[in-house]
């Protein structure tokens, strides 16, 4: 069975992150710490189909490929997913919509979503979504934000928060996904059963400031939607709050907890 069209947070979303994909990749590509620890605890086999939603510019689906498993990607950005059909020539890769997933019923050895569930209108019907495309008792990866405190780049969060688009009127609430329980209850309210939650702690690494500029104005659209006139004093406020975080050699280090859990479709 397919999914009925529906339109969901692909619209929202979908154009921001396009705006600077390459400025993006400087993050994504340094995300690997977080896709090889879920590898390790998936068993990931050659020939498996994997569908990694919210796959950006490849980052994940490249080391997927690597393994010889079979790529499949979706992304409700064109703009990032041609940087990844660069990438992954061989790789299925479409532009999608996370609540109504343009895959089949129970098509995937695993599925996966990186820093992508939440994103949705509503998270539980996202992951209800890859539960469905996933084969029974298939693994389904749901990864977040870890716990505030242990997160460096909310520095970066307080300064960009108040430009972020509203919630629809009619979203549910969004609760701490970082907290004990909650994305078990996630994952169980979309019809998976939790197997095993982890964290995972490595940091983003930048050269210098001009590459912070650019880089962390590009998750998310926030340079679309701070506007040409107040990306400099974004930029700026940025940097000032970050400034703990340069080293003497003028590089930046900012480490960062991300929560998971893995569940299997039914």
């Amino acid at each position: 069975m397919s999914p009925t069209a529906v339109t969901g947070s692909g619209e929202r979303w979908g154009p921001l992150w396009g705006a600077r994909p390459a400025d993006w990749a400087l993050s994504e590509d340094q995300q690997v710490p977080t896709y090889e620890e879920a590898l390790t605890r998936v068993a990931l086999e050659p020939g498996q189909r994997v569908l990694d939603i919210g796959c950006g510019v490849g980052a994940f689906l490249r080391l997927v490929a690597a393994r010889g498993a079979r790529a499949f990607g979706m992304d409700a950005c064109e703009a990032l997913l041609e940087v990844a059909r660069r990438r992954l020539p061989d790789a299925d890769l479409r532009v999608g919509e996370m609540e109504a997933l343009p895959y089949d019923d129970d098509t995937f050895d695993l599925v996966t979503g990186f820093n992508a569930f939440f994103f949705a209108n509503d998270i539980v019907a996202a992951v209800r979504e890859a539960g469905r495309v996933a084969k029974p008792g298939a693994r389904v990866v749901i990864q977040v934000w870890g716990p505030h405190e242990r997160n460096d780049l909310e520095a970066v969060k307080a300064v960009i928060r108040p430009y972020f688009p509203p919630r629809p009127a009619d979203a549910p609430p969004e609760p701490d996904y970082s907290k004990p329980g909650v994305l078990e209850d996630i994952a169980s309210k979309a019809g998976l059963d939790p197997e095993s939650a982890f964290d995972t702690a490595w940091s983003y690494e930048f050269p210098d400031e001009e590459t912070v500029r650019r880089a962390l104005v590009a998750p998310a659209g926030i340079a679309v939607l701070v506007g040409p006139d107040h990306e400099q004093e974004v930029q700026d406020a940025i940097v000032k709050g970050l400034t703990t975080h340069r080293a003497p050699d003028g590089t930046y280090r900012l480490r960062n907890t991300f929560h998971s859990l893995i569940a299997r479709a039914r």
